[in-house]
């Protein structure tokens, strides 16, 4: 792992190695922590921080589904991110802010465990592949949505994606595709799922999946475009009848997906419009599309 200098804990800052929590957190042993992914860029302007405020809108919104009472606003999660970042030196990289339930209270109900914060940041590029690359259905499903919170970034959550990804291990595939409860296309382990017919995108609807930032984003600049866009319930059946397929997320940006349980999309390059999509993200990420400076957050 690509180590930085300082990580912001509890309201400070500490050395990379010094940042740590006691065995005993609840956090570690029932999962009970809220966290997002976040990534800064190198624009023209210096490092800039992309959809900061929405990413800590949904952090805060992941700790209510836990009945977090976090000691920090919004306000000051933004500012503590901007200043880890920017006494980092980091110009181009993954921002990782996480909140949990620390020690002080055992058993399953984390009520009287303090509420505890941490943003750390390191240089680390995409999280996929440049090239398109080979999805293979999972055989676990995607979480329940009457199980849980499931559009909220809880960190148990992704033991269902460790899973998905574990049962790759070996095989010639990159990424895993889940399934909802009801056998319908949900989401890849880490990202959000795209498909495109005859020009038109589709993606499933909100419900058993994440409300990706990027997915968000994705709806944008497909508008920008021109670009015909739609939620829409889809099936493995729908898979062969696709001609591009791709995946969204802050690690992931935009990869193409080559293929899907070996059924190759236009000859296993990347389709003409998951390019297009690619080249715009990376135009408003790195912020040479004015239109979406707002969403930038420049460390200065």
């Amino acid at each position: 792992m690509n180590e930085t200098k300082t990580i912001w804990m509890n309201g400070k800052f500490l050395p990379w190695k010094k940042a740590g929590i006691h065995v005993l957190a609840h956090g570690l042993h029932y999962g009970s922590s809220v966290f997002e992914g976040t990534r800064v860029y190198n624009t023209d302007s210096g490092p800039a921080i992309f959809r900061l405020k929405d990413h800590t809108k949904r952090l805060l919104y992941s700790a209510k589904a836990l009945k977090m009472k976090v000691p920090y606003t919004a306000t000051q999660l933004n500012e503590a991110t901007i200043q880890t970042v920017k006494k980092n030196k980091l110009q181009h990289g993954y921002i990782r802010p996480v909140l949990f339930y620390g020690y002080g209270k055992m058993g399953l109900n984390p009520k009287g465990a303090p509420v505890e914060a941490f943003i750390a940041c390191w240089p680390w590029g995409r999280y996929l592949s440049d090239k398109p690359i080979k999805v293979k259905i999972s055989s676990f499903i995607r979480i329940h949505p009457q199980s849980t919170v499931a559009d909220a970034k809880i960190a148990g959550h992704y033991v269902n994606s460790i899973m998905a990804v574990q049962e790759l291990s070996g095989t010639k595939y990159q990424e895993a595709l889940l399934l909802d409860y009801k056998g319908n296309i949900a989401e890849g382990p880490g990202e959000n799922f795209f498909l495109v017919k005859n020009g038109t995108i589709y993606t499933p609807p909100l419900g058993t999946i994440l409300s990706g930032i990027t997915r968000q984003t994705i709806f944008e600049i497909a508008e920008d475009l021109r670009l015909k866009i739609k939620e829409k319930t889809l099936s493995p059946k729908d898979i062969p009848k696709a001609d591009e397929a791709f995946y969204t997320g802050t690690a992931a940006e935009v990869t193409a997906i080559g293929s899907i349980d070996d059924h190759v999309f236009n000859k296993g390059k990347t389709g003409s419009v998951t390019a297009q999509i690619q080249e715009a993200y990376m135009d408003v990420v790195q912020g040479r599309n004015k239109k979406y400076h707002k969403y930038l957050s420049f460390v200065g």
